[in-house]
């Protein structure tokens, strides 16, 4: 019986395998590719003024890691940022919209800052990943005989997320990019629980990285041609 019961787990697992699809949707004020300075950077922030949930730390840190990839887009990082313009970027203090910012800049210290880190564009991320729907069970017994664990359980997780650009030389917004990312994930457990994950978020940073990638591909082409001899 426990051989049978650990073939038909084999058999759930391999015709089983966690799918997530993702959707990539961009906006552009026009088709140009943002410019950087050879000293200046771009930091990512996430928005977390909202009660009933917060863009994820560590999403932010994966944005950036898509970003600085191939060392073209330099990337403040966000805890550093915060701590430096503390407290003006706390959650409950960060500018909303762009005329917010253009009266924080209005006051010398926060220039002055800005100007230090060579920051030239600041992008927002806003969104989170949730769990959607739950469908089944799992259940573990411990008896006179030994113990395990049965049952068949899936669950839903959707990640939502928004990056809008704002250029800090300009005060303007330089394009937005969404990302939706669906994925199944199923946990199969007989005599031993065994879980197949869709990497939701990691997918849907890895599509909102790449494109938000593509709005510098022109600071690309002019490094390779400032390498070439």
């Amino acid at each position: 019986m426990k051989q049978l019961a650990i073939g038909t787990a084999l058999v759930l697992l391999l015709t089983l395998s966690a799918c997530t699809t993702t959707t990539v949707d961009e906006y552009r004020e026009n088709d140009i590719s943002l410019t950087l300075g050879s000293s200046e950077r771009v930091v990512v922030l996430g928005r977390r003024h909202y009660a009933d949930y917060e863009t994820e730390p560590d999403f932010i840190d994966c944005i950036g890691e898509k970003l600085n990839a191939d060392k073209v887009v330099a990337v403040l990082p966000e805890r550093q940022f915060v701590d430096l313009l503390y407290p003006w970027f706390e959650p409950r203090t960060a500018p909303l919209g762009l005329k917010r910012l253009a009266k924080m800049l209005d006051e010398p210290m926060i220039a002055r800052r800005f100007k230090e880190q060579g920051l030239r564009y600041m992008i927002w991320i806003d969104g989170s990943t949730e769990t959607t729907e739950r469908d089944g069970s799992v259940s573990c017994a411990i008896g006179p005989g030994g113990g395990g664990c049965f049952g068949f359980a899936t669950w839903e997780k959707t990640g939502t997320y928004e990056a809008i650009i704002w250029d800090l030389q300009t005060l303007d917004e330089s394009g937005r990019v969404k990302v939706e990312a669906r994925g199944s994930s199923y946990m199969v457990a007989i005599i031993l629980p065994i879980p197949i994950i869709a990497q939701v978020q990691d997918q849907a940073c890895d599509g909102i990285g790449r494109q938000l990638r593509s709005f510098f591909m022109g600071n690309r082409a002019r490094e390779t041609t400032a390498q070439t001899p």
